[in-house]
């Protein structure tokens, strides 16, 4: 298994209303983009080119958007990036770039 592109821990998942996990963990390797509880358990995966990662104008910063085969997950991570050698998930906005540079989209 090749090293992730992309990963963040300690962070919250939402879909609607509901809170699937507070803890959870985002990873882009191989191509695909991975939701996992706390406990490793894969909530939704899909290749990075069928993701769409937004900022949602309504939210605060620490706040992103994914869209997984039509089902949509509000993820919860930092609204700036940790200090070198701090624990901490990265901001939203890293996690948006890093979606789009994994497919190919820029960043």
């Amino acid at each position: 298994m090749a090293k992730p592109e992309f990963t963040a821990s300690g962070v919250r998942i939402e879909q609607r209303l509901r809170s699937l996990t507070r803890a959870g963990q985002v990873r882009i390797s191989d191509g695909r983009l991975e939701l996992l509880t706390s406990y490793g358990r894969v909530i939704d995966s899909a290749p990075v080119q069928a993701v769409r990662a937004s900022r949602p104008w309504f939210a605060a910063a620490d706040r992103a958007l994914a869209e997984l085969g039509g089902k949509r997950y509000v993820l919860t991570l930092g609204e700036s990036d940790p200090a070198p050698g701090e624990p901490g998930p990265p901001s939203a906005r890293r996690f948006i770039e890093a979606v789009h540079r994994a497919a190919g989209r820029g960043g």
